[in-house]
């Protein structure tokens, strides 16, 4: 059987349905395809359980390493230091566990947007089944608020609409038809003679005959993309691995250089053993993935401010090294809120109208001429005709204003309120009352009501194609009179019997392409005055001899912001690519408005362009496309896939259904947080709680912000590392069999997590450089230490400890014991690094930061001090730690000398400009 159902005739999808629509099947044929098709429900997806994805998170390189320490220790004898680093694995895993245990949640959203139960007729009798039931070839019965259980054909249609939003990202929902559709190439959004599961009927009835269910569905072909469309790793995630496996790599090395060298030496083997030990704690930052992990928290706390919402906290600093957002249109870029944004009246007369989207704030400003838009008879009748033949309701609510019904006729409500006619007013006044509705359909294109004013007369108001509206006038209203047009008889089009009329018509039709190249969708307005003979006749004879008052232009109109927003993008190197369900026209209008087409050389590529393009010629294309539109899933999920293979970091944004399989492939999808379907939502990294573009800007700022922010963190991380190990080195390698450790595990461990770990969080809320956005997106491949930032790291680092083991060494020269000697170690790297914080507080030097404007450091800075002083001054430290008291003038001197190698460096840095250093 071919999916083609749209390009067949009913008569013809019934035969091979093997059905008719009076008797439906029968429980014979019914049983049968039940077994066959199975049930129509989507698969679930495996996945992993809460205990699964707990062990998952041990396979972490770094978490790997900290295991085999803490097991070193335990049976070496080290008991406290196995404890801390067991303590410190656990949190780790459980930050990471908790974060990907949240995530998995999409199929089941999906599912839960099925419809429970449908009405089908079997063995020629209406019934309720579960919706789980339903077979290809079950009668469907349709009706308004309704979700559709299956995909069908449409069989039956009265003034039949479908919401397919989240399926299509249409933005307004679809008039439906029987109609066969010729075209075998088009998209969901065009198939107006089918009807698709999970979508929900806005208006009207109809029937269906089920084409499909289950995973054979346009939804269900959707869960088959979202089970098998593998989730890529985030930059962030790459980085975190090459960092651990490079530590992991370097640690390793260390141990054997000095296994090795000690057995060379002939050192016994628990004294290698145990410095092996303390250069593996050493090289090891324990508290990288916990305090990474804060920051990103700090970080997301931040972005929640300016209404996004991170779902996992490595999609925060991936927008950091976003270079290409792929966005849909409506509600996104643009306010998802019909407009009426041009005015014209037959007259010849332009308005363009302010205001944003259903505020009644704005107004109608003339376009080349003077007139007041009140002192235009015909447009002020047209603003009344509009109002009145119109289904949607104007409500404010707590300052709030809203549509109830269509978009577009809520936009025509808006645009008479701006001129200062209120729907709500006009009918409570008894002015007006409708007494006879004639609803529009999409064969005659045109909606009108018989309206009965205050005196008791009567007259048709009618709204519809602005030229079907004009092949049923016989007239046009100029200044209040009404000019008369003929027809003629050779072709049935409409002439104009004199050149003024002839004129008008020009002018009208003008209007009509004018508003087109502008991507407005347009609708005239007509009116009729009715005898009370007219009264009793049937609505197409109703519909004839009207006379013509006007057009309006209506779109959803671009967010005012983001105009702004797409060029910060640009100058920040981050391209802007539009990815949308709507048509071509539309979405070009829209995207040359707000910046995202910048010139004669940005393509806009079809859904239709794109079937019939290689994945090779797509990634070819791909930084030369502006706009694609009429897309599908498919198409998105191709689109994203490309600017990957292009080396691009992609974001993606979205809010449908049909969004989700994009908004998973991509390194980070964003999904709407208004607007956003659950399936959405939980497909995403990022859900924006106003859907607004320029959410994701600052959402960019925030991530650069923050990746600056966590590389400045690991260089004082590292270059502490490097310090800790190079300090056991120098001791080794100078002190040969003899060797005595100028630092214990423990020692080592305090380093890390508190008098280094704790003032390096501060650099989580380090204000922004100033060059942020002017800075060309990092690649994909970038690793934290790119920059010369591993030459630095390791030139402090040397420093630090270089500088660690002097005042070691001299503590022993001086006839001090081992233990005195250990404290003067220890003491002198804690404040060495506390210094270094300053330096690596930005990428020039400390001399051009202001020390003072990031009061968190400096408190930081101050705790650490205490507490690092509480380990040598008090017992409880000297016991845990096995630390000596210092003397005053050995701790003021080890504070000063402390500071030699940054200030030196920096300085260095600050004559010559050498990069690495």
């Amino acid at each position: 059987m071919t999916k083609k159902w749209f390009t067949e005739q009913v008569d013809s999808t019934l035969s091979k349905m093997g059905t008719t629509v009076e008797q439906g099947l029968s429980a014979e044929e019914i049983a049968d395809r039940q077994a066959r098709y199975g049930n129509n429900e989507l698969e679930e997806q495996d996945k992993k359980s809460a205990f699964e994805l707990f062990l998952h998170q041990f396979k972490n390189p770094l978490i790997f390493i900290l295991g085999i320490g803490a097991g070193v220790s335990f049976f070496t004898g080290h008991l406290i230091d196995a404890v801390a680093i067991t303590v410190i694995i656990f949190i780790n895993a459980l930050i990471a566990f908790w974060q990907e245990f949240k995530a998995q949640k999409g199929m089941e959203a999906l599912r839960e947007m099925a419809a429970p139960v449908a009405q089908v007729r079997r063995d020629g009798e209406w019934v309720a089944v579960l919706a789980k039931e339903l077979v290809p070839g079950d009668i469907l019965k349709i009706h308004t608020g309704d979700i559709l259980a299956a995909d069908v054909r449409i069989i039956e249609a009265n003034r039949l609409s479908i919401d397919e939003a989240a399926l299509t990202g249409e933005s307004e929902p679809v008039d439906k038809t029987v109609s066969v559709l010729a075209d075998e190439h088009i998209g969901l959004g065009d198939q107006k003679n089918m009807g698709f599961m999970t979508t929900m009927v806005t208006s009207g009835t109809g029937l269906g005959v089920v084409t499909a269910t289950g995973m054979k569905t346009e939804v269900g072909h959707i869960a088959d993309m979202m089970a098998n469309t593998e989730e890529t790793k985030t930059p962030m995630q790459i980085r975190m691995d090459t960092i651990a496996k490079t530590l992991m790599a370097a640690a390793l090395a260390v141990v054997a250089v000095i296994c090795v060298f000690g057995l060379y030496q002939g050192m016994p083997w628990l004294e290698i053993i145990n410095t092996g030990i303390s250069l593996s704690v050493a090289a090891i930052p324990e508290g990288l993935p916990t305090v990474i992990s804060i920051v990103l928290t700090m970080g997301s706390t931040r972005m929640v401010k300016s209404n996004a919402l991170a779902k996992q906290l490595s999609a925060i600093e991936t927008l950091g090294s976003t270079t290409v957002i792929c966005s849909d249109k409506t509600g996104t870029l643009t306010q998802n809120q019909m407009q009426v944004m041009k005015a014209y009246d037959t007259s010849g007369r332009y308005w363009d109208v302010s205001g944003k989207g259903f505020s009644p704030e704005g107004e109608f400003k003339p376009v080349d001429h003077y007139t007041n838009v009140k002192n235009s008879p015909e447009m002020l009748l047209g603003l009344k005709i509009a109002t009145l033949c119109n289904d949607a309701e104007y409500i404010q609510d707590a300052g709030r204003s809203t549509v109830r019904g269509n978009p577009t006729e809520g936009a025509l409500i808006v645009a008479a309120a701006k001129a200062g006619l209120q729907q709500k007013q006009m009918f409570d006044s008894g002015d007006y009352t409708i007494v006879e509705k004639f609803p529009f359909d999409s064969e005659r294109k045109m909606a009108s009501v018989v309206v009965k004013t205050k005196d008791g007369k009567h007259f048709l108001a009618l709204k519809g194609a602005p030229d079907v509206v004009l092949n049923h006038a016989s007239g046009v209203m100029v200044d209040g009179e009404t000019i008369a047009l003929n027809q003629t008889t050779s072709d049935g089009n409409l002439a104009l019997a004199i050149s003024p009329a002839e004129k008008l018509v020009n002018l009208y039709d003008a209007a009509i392409q004018d508003f087109a190249h502008q991507a407005l969708r347009t609708l005239a307005v007509g009116f009729r005055e009715l005898s009370e003979a007219d009264l009793s006749k049937d609505y197409t004879e109703l519909e004839s001899d009207v006379t013509v008052l006007g057009l309006f232009g209506i779109m959803d109109p671009p967010r005012p912001e983001v105009r702004d927003a797409v060029n910060s993008c640009y100058e920040a190197g981050v391209r802007t690519v539009m990815i949308t369900g709507d048509h071509a026209l539309t979405a070009a209008a829209i995207a040359r408005e707000i910046g995202i087409i910048r010139c004669n050389d940005d393509l806009v590529v079809t859904g239709s362009e794109l079937d019939d393009m290689s994945d090779e010629k797509l990634q070819e294309i791909c930084p030369k496309v502006a706009v694609f539109a009429r897309v599908t899933p498919e198409h998105k999920l191709r689109i994203v896939q490309a600017q990957q293979f292009n080396n691009e970091v992609a974001a993606m944004t979205g809010d449908g259904v049909n969004d989700a399989p994009a908004l998973r492939r991509a390194d980070i999808g964003v999904a709407m947080g208004i607007t956003g379907t659950s399936v959405a939502k939980d497909s995403g990294d990022l859900i924006l709680l106003d859907d607004n573009f320029s959410t994701i800007v600052k959402a960019v700022r925030q991530g650069r912000q923050i990746f600056d922010n966590l590389r400045k963190f690991i260089r004082q991380a590292l270059t502490a590392n490097v310090g800790e190990v190079s300090v056991i080195l120098f001791a080794f390698l100078a002190m040969g069999p003899e060797t005595v450790l100028p630092l214990t595990p423990l020692m080592i461990l305090w380093i890390n997590l508190v008098s280094d770990g704790l003032p390096a969080l501060a650099l989580g809320v380090e204000p922004e450089e100033k060059d942020l956005m002017e800075r060309k997106p990092r690649k994909r491949n970038e690793s934290f230490f790119g920059d010369h930032l591993g030459t630095r790291i390791i030139l402090r680092g040397l420093a630090l400890g270089g500088m660690s083991f002097l005042a070691f060494s001299w503590a022993l020269g001086a006839g001090y014991s081992a233990a005195y000697a250990q404290t003067v170690a220890f003491a002198t790297l804690i404040f060495a690094q506390l210094w270094h914080l300053f330096d690596s507080r930005t990428f020039t030097t400390l001399y051009r930061k202001n020390p003072f404007t990031n009061v968190y450091l400096l408190v930081a800075v101050v705790i650490s001090s205490t507490l690092s002083l509480g380990v040598i001054y008090t017992s409880v430290g000297q016991l845990i730690f096995s630390t000596e008291a210092l003397s005053a003038v050995h701790m003021v001197g080890i504070i000063l000398a402390s500071s030699l190698p940054t200030l030196a460096i920096s300085y260095l840095k600050e004559r010559t400009k050498i990069k690495f250093v």
